[in-house]
């Protein structure tokens, strides 16, 4: 499997040299025949070339079998003009990568902060919706006809509609409660909203062994709290998706455990949920579970997509085992979840712990 590794701003080279080293390890215990290409992308390839992302890497981020990328400080970047393209958009774009897959789940020994631990999965549509970036061929979705007027246009297709569906379906096939609830606003957003539901439901159809429902936005942001383990798999489009998913991991137990995957048919990035943290950047505070659990479902997505395989689903269901591990014991953890352990000594500590 050939990885394109691109370190990002802030925390991003240290939780990728962590993500990196753990992937190492589980390739030397289950023979991945792993392989990697570096590349500097975000504020320092800005400053070296102008541009934050040249064409050269995107290529080489579709030649490769799996990416890796580290959080990137796309706020801080000047326009797109000036060399600013927003990387994580930019690869969800280009390769296509209209699922983005977030899992939320109570860990073991660590405290959640709903009424109810839960175990779901967010499948959030990633290449339409209000996300100004992704919504015109050319141009952003945004503009202002006077200074005092600002306008938002929000793209929602059937075939985007369809194919999100039908990954939550299909992830929901592999979940032992086997239940999809499709959240939207309809009741205020009647056009592109009705669009979005008449294609989840047509999906829902194709599979009668999934338990199908629907939660309106705003009351789904409130259930979560209340009651999020009657939740398994959540479809949504790019917006409330993302809101969502940050509600999610930190009622788990913290965005910093939170992992997640951009996919299309054919490509696959793994990506932290957090941000870039430049406040911490360099000083080994980080923690790096969110992108290593973010690799860890790249290798899953690897196993699922041809025969012979096997090994890399091994690899995954390990790093996850071991990360749970490290978990339980407080004195085992980083930081920020109450332990008191740097960026690099958390990394050795599981890089020990995995076993085949």
């Amino acid at each position: 499997m050939r990885l394109v590794v691109l370190p990002g701003d802030g925390i991003g080279p240290e939780i990728t040299t962590a993500t990196v080293a753990v992937l190492r390890r589980v390739d030397e215990l289950f023979s991945l025949g792993l392989s990697y290409e570096e590349h500097e992308v975000g504020l320092s390839r800005l400053k070296r070339e102008g541009c934050t992302i040249p064409p050269a890497v995107m290529e080489a981020a579709r030649a490769a079998e799996g990416i890796v990328l580290g959080p990137v400080s796309h706020s801080d970047y000047p326009s797109r003009a000036e060399g600013g393209i927003n990387v994580s958009g930019e690869m969800r774009i280009q390769l296509d990568l209209y699922a983005n897959i977030r899992p939320s789940r109570s860990r073991p020994g660590l405290p959640h902060y709903g009424r109810t631990p839960m175990d779901l999965v967010i499948v959030r549509e990633n290449t339409e919706g209000f996300y100004s970036d992704r919504n015109m061929f050319w141009g952003v979705g945004e503009f202002m006809p006077t200074p005092d007027l600002a306008l938002s246009v929000r793209k929602i297709t059937a075939a985007g509609s369809r194919r999100i569906a039908r990954a939550a379906f299909e992830l929901a096939m592999r979940r032992p409660r086997r239940k999809v609830t499709a959240v939207h606003k309809i009741n205020v957003i009647k056009v592109s909203e009705a669009l979005f539901l008449r294609e989840v439901r047509a999906v829902a159809k194709e599979f009668p062994d999934v338990a199908y429902d629907e939660q309106l936005i705003d009351s789904m942001a409130a259930l979560l709290v209340r009651d999020a383990q009657r939740y398994d798999v959540i479809v949504t489009t790019n917006m409330y998706g993302d809101i969502l998913s940050d509600e999610a991991a930190e009622l788990s137990g913290s965005l910093g455990l939170a992992g997640s995957i951009n996919h299309s048919d054919t490509h696959c990035m793994a990506q932290a949920q957090h941000g870039s943290a430049p406040d911490i950047a360099g000083q080994d505070k980080a923690n790096p579970t969110s992108l290593i659990l973010s690799a860890a479902m790249l290798l899953d997505w690897y196993a699922r997509r041809g025969p012979g395989r096997e090994a890399f689903a091994r690899a995954a269901t390990e790093i996850e085992r071991a990360v749970d591990e490290l978990l339980t014991d407080p004195a085992r953890r980083t930081a920020d979840i109450g332990g008191r352990l740097g960026t690099r000594a958390f990394t050795d500590e599981l890089c020990r712990t995995l076993r085949a």
